[in-house]
C-alpha cells in the first residue's frame, strides 16, 4: 500500500494517476476528500487527515509500506513541522519507505548537495530516521505560470518578479513520474535527485513561448521586491513568509537558480518535457472563452 499525501494537488494528483496505471494499491490522504479527483474506476482508499493532527496521521499510515510526502508551504516553519510529524507517524506505523517532494536549493547552496532551506530540516530528519528514503528537488514548476492566466485572458501584462533570472523550469508531470519510479523501485533509495527541465528560462522567455503558442502579443511588467513583499503581507501572509518568498525571488533574479541537470532523462529514459510542450497542452487556461479544468 502506498500513501499519497497532497493528493488534490498538481503533483500528488498526477502521482495517483500514474500509480493507478501501474496497478499499485493506493491510499490518498487529503484534508478535503470532496476535492479529490480520482481516475475513473480506480480503486483508491481515501483517508481524511491533517499534518497538524498526529492521530489522523497514524490512521493514514496504518498498513502502509511507502509514503509520498508532499508538504506545501504555509505558515513559517510549517513544511519542517509537517515533515517531522509524518516521519514520526511513519516510523511508529512500520512504514518502510518515504519519498519526499523537496525543492531545489539553487546555485548559492550548491544544488547538487543541498535542498532549499525550507525543506532542509525535513530531508535531514528523513535521512536520519532509519527509513528508506528518496528526496526529489524540482526547480520551478511550469504550472506556476497558471497564476498568469487571468492577466493573459484579460490582455494585461504578466507580473515579472524575477527579472531576467533564468531557471530550469520543469513539467510537474515529469516530477510525478520520477516520484513513481522512486516509490515502486529500489533504484533511488537513499538518494536525492535535482529535477529540471531541458533549458533555462526567465519569465520573459516563458511569456514569449506562451505568446507564440497563443499567437498573440503578451507583455510583462516588472514588480520590484519591496512591492512583492507589500502585496504578500496585504494578502494576509505572515511577514516572515513574505520575506522568505522575496528572498527566493531575489535568488532567481540574481541568477542563483540557473541550474540544469539530466536527472529526469536519466531516471525516466526520455528527455525532460520542454516548457513549450507544457504550454501547448495547457493553452486553454490562457484563452478567454475556453474552459479549463
Amino acid at each position: 500500500m502506498i500513501l499519497v499525501t497532497g493528493a488534490t494537488g498538481t503533483v500528488g494528483g498526477e502521482v495517483l494517476r500514474l500509480l493507478v496505471d501501474r496497478g499499485a494499491p493506493i491510499r490518498a490522504m487529503t484534508r478535503e476528500p470532496a476535492r479529490l479527483r480520482l481516475p475513473a474506476d480506480a480503486l483508491i482508499d481515501v483517508v481524511q487527515a491533517d499534518f497538524d493532527r498526529a492521530d489522523s496521521l497514524h490512521r493514514a499510515v496504518a498498513g502502509v509500506d511507502s509514503v509520498f510526502l508532499l508538504t506545501a508551504p504555509g505558515a513559517a516553519g510549517s513544511v519542517a513541522e509537517h515533515d517531522l510529524a509524518m516521519i514520526r507517524a511513519a516510523r511508529a506505523g512500520g512504514v518502510r519507505k518515504v519519498v519526499k517532494l523537496s525543492a531545489i536549493g539553487g546555485k548559492a547552496d550548491d544544488a547538487a548537495d543541498l535542498p532549499s532551506l525550507r525543506h532542509r530540516a525535513g530531508e535531514q530528519a528523513l535521512a536520519a530516521s532509519g527509513l528508506t528514503w528518496s528526496a526529489l528537488r524540482p526547480s520551478s514548476f511550469a504550472s506556476n505560470t497558471l497564476s498568469w492566466s487571468d492577466a493573459i485572458r484579460a490582455g494585461n501584462p504578466v507580473p515579472n518578479l524575477t527579472g531576467t533570472g533564468a531557471q530550469g523550469v520543469v513539467d510537474p508531470r515529469d516530477v510525478a513520474a520520477v516520484a513513481v519510479e522512486a516509490l515502486l523501485t529500489d533504484e533511488h533509495d537513499d538518494a536525492a535527485h535535482t529535477l529540471t527541465g531541458p533549458e533555462l528560462l526567465s519569465v520573459p522567455d516563458q511569456v514569449a513561448q506562451l505568446a507564440a503558442e497563443l499567437g498573440r502579443t503578451i507583455t510583462t511588467v516588472e514588480v520590484p521586491p519591496h512591492a512583492v513583499r507589500q502585496q504578500l503581507v496585504s494578502a494576509g501572509f505572515e511577514p516572515s513568509v513574505a520575506d522568505s518568498a522575496v528572498d527566493g525571488y531575489q535568488l532567481v533574479r540574481d541568477g542563483g537558480n540557473a541550474v540544469l541537470t539530466d536527472d529526469v532523462e536519466r531516471i525516466l529514459g526520455h528527455p525532460a518535457r520542454a516548457f513549450r510542450a507544457w504550454a501547448h497542452d495547457h493553452r486553454a487556461a490562457f484563452v478567454a472563452g475556453e474552459e479549463y479544468p
